[in-house]
């Protein structure tokens, strides 16, 4: 068997039904959950890792497709400018931290110090050290300031990722997604499967465990991601506000301004059909 994986993918495919019907239910009790955290004053911080291809961005749209953007947020940073490299390697990340009552998702994090810069040698290991160290220090002054941490991990085949990145290559709206430093990762798989485990060792710790998710399967990913969050966080069923739609009033003698005078985007929906 080769090194590389010590699994084969076998994708068994989650009966899509199934998937959406569960799916529902769950982005339902998400909105449920989403309302106690802004009664309550609650900051949820969710991380999402993983290798590239793994499922991160899909999980992370279903959780937030429902919820309120206000109190709802997903972080994906770009690289570092100049100056904030200049910065404590935390210090850019910290500022996106949720207030009370907000709910943040991390489309990668700190953690990119301790996967991609690593393995790539854009740090050096003075400072990959100095990561290790530091950063069950700071989650844990995180949680003691009463942020809701948790962190999921979404573990994929060497075979499912290669035939992701392949889907994405021959696919114009995903095209995007598939870059220089992802197809880079299937010739460093071993190298990141060495990073992904001395980042377990030093970051796997009581207060703030990491989540494995598997995900071959997106589907499955999805759901037990979901789920788990939902398991993650005490919040109760409050009672939406009342609210009554009243009956519209009859018209009074507004008079509208001529059709004319607008500027309608073009039908084309209607030629559709045509």
């Amino acid at each position: 068997m080769s090194k590389k994986s010590s699994r084969k993918s076998s994708v068994k495919r989650l009966d899509k039904k199934l998937y959406k019907e569960e799916l529902e239910r769950l982005q339902i009790e998400l909105v449920e959950m989403q309302r106690w955290v802004a009664s309550a004053g609650a900051r949820v911080l969710v991380i999402f890792e993983g290798r590239d291809a793994a499922g991160k961005g899909g999980a992370i749209k279903r959780v937030t497709e429902y919820l309120n953007p206000r109190h709802a947020r997903v972080v994906a940073l770009t690289k570092p400018s100049k100056r904030e490299r200049g910065q404590w390697y935390y210090q850019r990340y910290i500022e996106h931290l949720p207030a009370k009552g907000e709910i943040v998702l991390m489309d990668r994090s700190w953690y990119n110090r301790a996967g991609v810069e690593h393995v790539m040698g854009y740090c050096s290991d003075e400072e990959y050290q100095t990561f290790l160290r530091q950063t069950p220090i700071l989650e844990q002054l995180l949680i003691e300031d009463g942020i809701i941490l948790i962190k999921y991990w979404f573990s994929v085949s060497d075979e499912e990722q290669q035939a992701r990145f392949v889907s994405r290559l021959e696919d114009p709206m995903r095209r995007w997604k598939l870059s220089p430093t992802d197809v880079e990762s299937i010739l460093r798989w071993e190298d990141y499967s060495r990073a992904k485990d001395a980042m377990f060792a030093a970051t796997d710790t009581p207060g703030s465990p990491w989540w494995v998710v598997e995900s071959d399967d997106k589907r499955s990913a999805r759901l037990n991601s979901i789920s788990h969050l939902l398991s993650r966080i005490p919040y109760e069923r409050l009672e939406p506000e009342q609210i009554s739609i009243p009956d519209r009033p009859k018209a009074d003698d507004y008079d509208r301004p001529p059709i004319d005078k607008f500027n309608f985007v073009p039908d084309i929906a209607a030629e559709l059909g045509k």
